[in-house]
């Protein structure tokens, strides 16, 4: 019975996400792009990225011996990827608008921005460094330092944050230097299409870009800066036909992910294949496939987010601190794992995998707000006014209690 507890996950989030959302009237539509929307939905999302984790340590495939493995987590397992590009779009998304809206917005965009985004990266890294050494970790000067400046990943799970901020730059760069709005987005869209080229010819290795994850989702940045270039005109038109925009979405997305499936399995990233001569083509063409489910799975959150208002303490809460608890919740994924990441026993296994899920969350949380109020200690953002938000357009929200 301990076992099958995990399960009830599938009733609980549905009630997270959906406890006390409005269903807009006929004839009436809910902004689903707004900045409060925007971040409850993706309050949601890290707690089905934590999930993932979990999922990654309990059920996956590839985890030896093969009793070690708990079902229950398994739809979570393989579309961790799915989930950041929901993410990627919004980081897209508010910077174009914002940059629209706010008069001089580029001034301090790299504090801002930029800045919050390397100091969590570093911040997390020291303490999984730490958590390292204290767990009974071996390393030499060498290993050290590639931990340390995360050219080797101390914390496994911090990708997003070290690409995010060269695509931010990429984005102030462009839209600085460059004058014309139209040759501003497509500079940026080719820094990213150029990242992702670049990033299907390293094989997989213990270093930067290691890996698919690295590059299967990040085209949703560029996307969600023209879809904010043209939302004008795309919005209208989604109204116009949202009935049949929204069943399309819904139905392929399950056959676009199984084509992703069929593609990474006929054509493989990896080691089979690290010495084809084809093996470049092998993983484009995986990537192409992924990068359809990627816009579809963005699109099936956001088109139910036009009638469904969300929006409860929960996930507003959860909204206030997704960036740090996206990268503190993996230290108590491994410290409750078999084995922690550098493969040395994990203190504190627990083998009953929704208490797992109940020891990482309740620890995670804390952490984030505590790593969120010391970021904003450091970059001096913590004296911002509480009562009030802004939305994208710079228009004042009225404060939620």
């Amino acid at each position: 019975m301990g076992k099958q507890l995990i399960y009830s996950v599938y009733v609980i989030l549905p009630i997270l996400l959906l406890f006390k959302a409005k269903i807009s009237k006929k004839g009436e539509w809910n902004d689903a792009f707004s900045l409060d929307q925007s971040k409850a939905f993706q309050g949601f999302l890290a707690v089905c990225i934590m999930l993932h984790h979990i999922g990654q340590k309990t059920c996956a495939s590839w985890l030896f011996p093969p009793t070690r493995i708990v079902h229950g987590l398994d739809l979570f397992v393989p579309i961790g990827y799915l989930f950041v590009s929901f993410f990627l779009f919004f980081n897209g998304y508010g910077a174009y608008k914002s940059f629209h809206s706010k008069p001089n917005y580029l001034k301090g965009f790299v504090k801002r921005r930029i800045l919050p985004v390397v100091l969590a990266l570093y911040s997390t890294t020291l303490i999984f460094f730490v958590a390292r050494l204290l767990v009974g970790e071996k390393m030499d000067l060498k290993g050290a330092l590639l931990y340390l400046t995360s050219v080797k990943l101390c914390n496994p799970n911090t990708w997003y944050v070290i690409v995010l901020p060269f695509f931010y730059l990429a984005f102030y760069l462009a839209f600085k230097f460059i004058k014309n709005d139209h040759l501003a987005v497509t500079a940026v869209c080719l820094f990213v299409g150029g990242y992702m080229l670049l990033g299907t010819r390293i094989d997989h290795n213990d270093y930067l870009i290691c890996g698919q994850w690295w590059w299967n989702c990040v085209h949703m940045f560029p996307i969600g800066i023209v879809f904010a270039k043209y939302e004008k005109k795309i919005i209208p038109h989604l109204q116009k036909y949202y009935p049949i925009y929204l069943i399309v979405a819904v139905l392929a997305l399950y056959p676009l992910y199984q084509l992703s499936c069929y593609a990474s399995n006929v054509f493989s990233y990896y080691g089979e294949n690290f010495f084809a001569p084809d093996k470049v083509f092998r993983r484009r063409m995986t990537l192409l496939s992924e990068m359809l489910v990627c816009i579809d799975f963005v699109f099936v959150c956001l088109l139910p987010g036009m009638k469904i208002k969300i929006g409860n303490k929960f996930l507003r809460f959860m909204g206030t601190i997704t960036l740090e608890f996206y990268l503190i919740h993996g230290l108590f994924v491994e410290l409750c794992d078999h084995t922690f990441a550098g493969g040395v026993p994990s203190p504190f296994p627990i083998k009953n995998v929704f208490l797992y899920v109940i020891v990482v969350f309740v620890c995670g949380v804390p952490s984030a707000i505590l790593l969120k109020k010391f970021h904003g200690l450091i970059l001096g953002l913590g004296g911002k006014n509480k009562n009030s938000k802004t939305n994208r357009t710079g228009k004042e929200l009225k404060k939620v209690s």
